[in-house]
């Protein structure tokens, strides 16, 4: 034999002979003895007494598998059995999603502590123990919050076919949005900041306790988020069913009462019921009947009747003429100091041996121009000079593109600077 066989066979014979092995081995076979007469009590809610021997039931309630609440109450499955029995089988109706955070986090507090101390005792056999614990403990929370969530899309995918009539539907509805609000209460109370501080310095315990722990939790923030958006939706469409069918129902139930009852022309009526004149009045719009000659002379009084207003207006073209014209001359004032101020920067930047934003020294001298309206200025008056000159500046421009779906780029600022023996020196 192999030394790995010999190995096997060494942690096989030592997990046998250990008392725990031997009990849960009773109790499993006590399970699969009587897994008809348990699976029946499963299915009915409490258990027939009269299918199990005295010497039986003994063994069962004594083995944790049944029990019986108080004496008013039949025999039944302990909680935990009914909890495996409908995990393992996938009942959703019956499956109770344990998601206590907080005793969770309690639990993974005080195994970091016993893994520290073990550590520091140098009991290396131990602190791999509390280790696997812990790490089991950690998915088993994560694990939970899954389970809850996939209750949470079964009943939004099964539970409503079986569900006759609206307001039953609505009511899942609502019990799936209260399961839905404890698993975000349970996320909140997961606390990364103590749990970093927790895990300290060690990689293995910051790894399983922060980065994989924060990963499940942020997926199955997701899922709950597109539960949430599917129950809104739900929620709306059987809320305007049940309007609808309410209105038919009530309809249905008055046309009962009243057999003889004929719906009348509103239309017609000169005094139209609230409920029925939801309709805003509708004006009549009127036209002259010029295929009319009878009505001619008619429209010829009505026509001189009208006022004429023979006053002269009081601007005349000469006014409206100077008028305009002093919009002319203040927009060419205006445009002329912008040139002057565009032209004191360029000034600026040959006197200065670094480039210079135009962003910042309209910013500095305080000018009253728009940013747009300055750095337009600038480039417009930077490509109108002479190539001889231009030659002696280098213009950079801080641009950005618009749009992924398009080369249209936006101009932040512009850099002007002085080319010294052809370097360019930009600023600090």
């Amino acid at each position: 034999m192999s030394a790995s066989g010999e190995a096997i066979k060494n942690a096989k014979s030592g997990a046998q002979s250990n008392p725990l092995f031997q009990l849960g081995k009773e109790r499993l076979e006590l399970i699969g003895k009587h897994a008809d007469a348990l699976m029946q009590g499963y299915l009915q809610g409490h258990i027939d007494e009269g299918s199990f021997t005295q010497q039986a039931l003994d063994k069962l309630i004594n083995g944790r598998i049944l029990w019986r609440p108080d004496e008013q109450h039949p025999l039944s499955l302990r909680p935990n059995i009914n909890e495996l029995i409908a995990g393992l089988t996938q009942d959703e109706r019956k499956r109770q999603i344990n998601s206590d955070v907080g005793e969770h986090l309690d639990l993974i507090h005080t195994r970091v502590q016993s893994l520290q101390a073990a550590r520091q005792k140098g009991d290396y056999a131990a602190s791999e123990h509390h280790l696997q614990l812990l790490t089991e403990r950690v998915h088993d929370m994560t694990g939970q919050f899954g389970d809850a969530i996939e209750s949470l899309w079964h009943r939004l995918n099964t539970e409503f076919g079986f569900v006759s009539s609206l307001d039953d539907k609505i009511l899942e509805i609502e019990l799936a949005q209260r399961q839905l609000r404890r698993i975000l209460d349970g996320f909140k109370i997961i606390n990364f900041d103590d749990l970093i501080q927790l895990a300290g310095s060690d990689g293995t315990l910051r790894k399983l306790l922060v980065s994989q722990l924060q990963a499940r939790i942020s997926e199955h923030s997701g899922s709950l988020f597109e539960v949430q958006k599917r129950l809104i939706l739900l929620m709306a469409r059987f809320r305007h069913q049940q309007e609808r069918a309410l209105l038919v129902n009530r309809m249905s139930a008055f046309l009962r009462q009243h057999p003889n009852f004929k719906v009348g022309d509103y239309s017609n009526r000169s005094n139209v019921p609230g409920v029925i004149n939801q309709a805003h009045g509708i004006h009549a719009q009127g036209f002259i009947a010029l295929d009319r000659p009878q009505d001619s002379y008619a429209l010829a009084e009505l026509a001189r009747a009208i006022p004429r207003d023979l006053t002269p207006p009081q601007h005349s073209e000469k006014q409206t003429r100077g008028f305009d014209t002093g919009i002319q001359d203040l927009v060419a004032t205006e445009q002329k100091q912008l040139a002057k101020d565009v032209e004191d920067f360029f000034l600026q930047v040959i006197d200065s041996t670094q480039a210079i934003s135009g962003v910042e020294y309209l910013a500095e001298k305080e000018l009253p121009w728009e940013a747009e309206m300055w750095l337009f200025q600038i480039v417009a008056e930077y490509e109108g000079l002479p190539q001889q000159n231009k030659q002696s500046f280098i213009l950079e421009k801080d641009s950005a593109r618009k749009s992924p779906f398009n080369h249209l780029h936006i101009i932040h600022d512009v850099n002007l600077g002085m080319r010294f023996f052809g370097d360019f020196q930009a600023a600090g």
